[in-house]
């Protein structure tokens, strides 16, 4: 395999890392804006198979020149979601496979050109999305009838890490998180549609608590659209609960919820000191810097998918966890792994054939799950799974 990882961020370095160890691969041309500190990183990091690449990925042009110059045969790509659908054409075009860590959006567009090319085009496969839908996928398989689903993604310190106001510091792009704030949310509660606008999503009412075994309570709010995946995953008929919920420490809604009432994720410009910024703007900048990691410190990554119905006629649940800790040798947070991981298991996968159809795919149905698990697994990511009867969840 001769990846072109485009993109070298907090997650890029975790598929890096992992594409690097693999004796699959044969070389990695890494790709991002600026080519200098991507060459002192693959120095250390690359094992000698990775070289770096400048990358200019507004430009169709320069990326169809990149992806034909680096003699690539799969594009990973670990940029921002926006920048997704202008790579993913560009790998359609050339014919080379696609696979990225975001949410599908418009690079559905694509299904007709990469049927028409041969190619595979594989997103959501990171940590959230991806990971919890092939857990979901998996869940819902062993049930005959599946009344509810909801799943839980959360990346926070530990306990004894988390030790500022918030009880939260950054593993993912700070601006990114913000915008989830603020977010609508779309859930199913009694067989009925809620659409739950991004203002209110950290009201008390919008909020329940989750345990998590070796962690204890965290506080769980809508996290984006379910409907969408009851749809993708054809649950209809039957449904009558879902919902998509992140996670934080306790105290971390009621703070936020703060903070949106009185306008601090607010994308109006104002003028002060004659610049002029957002909020937004003006949060990100300020925290980012407040709410990094010490030496040694480490997070967590807590996935939780439950489903449950009937199974032989009989009320049935199962409930996936999955938790990650920093790995301190390599200095790899969990969310780094989860993700990281996970889109170059996902170029594996691809390169094995083990997915092989033609178009923009989905883990909720193209992607043998169990395989990923196994992954997962051989890297040292574990996953517990528990059946209950007789068991009613309704949150």
């Amino acid at each position: 395999m001769k990846p072109l990882l485009l993109g070298l961020g907090l997650q890029g370095k975790a598929t890096l890392h992992d594409l690097a160890r693999s004796p699959e691969v044969e070389r990695i041309v890494v790709a991002d804006r600026d080519a200098g500190p991507v060459a002192d990183w693959i120095a250390a990091h690359g094992r000698g198979k990775a070289a770096a690449a400048a990358l200019d990925a507004g430009s169709p042009a320069a990326l169809a020149e990149l992806i034909r110059a680096s003699g690539c045969d799969i594009v990973v790509c670990m940029l921002p979601a926006p920048l997704g659908p202008t790579v993913a054409r560009a790998a359609v075009e050339a014919g080379v496979p696609f696979v990225s860590t975001s949410y599908t959006g418009a690079v559905a567009e694509l299904d007709g050109l990469a049927r028409e090319r041969g190619v595979t085009v594989l997103p959501e496969m990171g940590f959230d999305p991806g990971i919890d839908l092939c857990l979901a996928r998996l869940a819902i398989d062993e049930l005959d009838v599946v009344e509810g689903l909801n799943s839980y993604g959360a990346g926070v310190p530990e306990a004894s890490a988390a030790d500022n106001p918030l009880k939260y510091k950054i593993t993912w792009t700070f601006d990114g998180v913000l915008k989830a704030y603020k977010r609508d949310a779309r859930l199913m509660r009694d067989g009925r549609e809620v659409t739950i606008p991004g203002a209110e999503i950290f009201r008390p009412e919008n909020i329940h608590t989750i345990e998590v075994p070796g962690l204890g309570a965290l506080e769980a709010y809508p996290n984006g659209d379910a409907i969408h995946f009851a749809e993708v995953f054809g649950l209809d008929g039957t449904l009558r609960h879902m919902g998509r919920y992140a996670a934080r420490w306790p105290g971390h809604c009621a703070f936020w919820r703060t903070m949106v009432e009185l306008g601090f994720l607010s994308d109006e410009p104002t003028e002060l000191g004659g610049g002029r910024f957002t909020p937004h703007q003006f949060l990100v900048h300020h925290l980012s810097p407040r709410l990094q990691f010490a030496p040694g410190e480490r997070d967590v990554a807590i996935l939780r998918v439950e489903a449950w119905g009937r199974k032989a006629g009989r009320p049935h649940r199962i409930v996936y966890d999955l938790l990650d800790w920093r790995d301190r040798d390599t200095g790899l947070f969990a969310m780094n792994r989860t993700v990281g991981y996970t889109a170059s298991i996902a170029a594996h996968l691809v390169a094995r054939g083990e997915v092989a159809a033609h178009g923009v795919l989905s883990p909720t149905r193209d992607v043998p799950c169990a395989r990923v698990v196994e992954e997962l697994g051989r890297r040292g990511i574990r996953i517990e799974r528990r059946a209950m009867e007789d068991t009613e969840v309704t949150a």
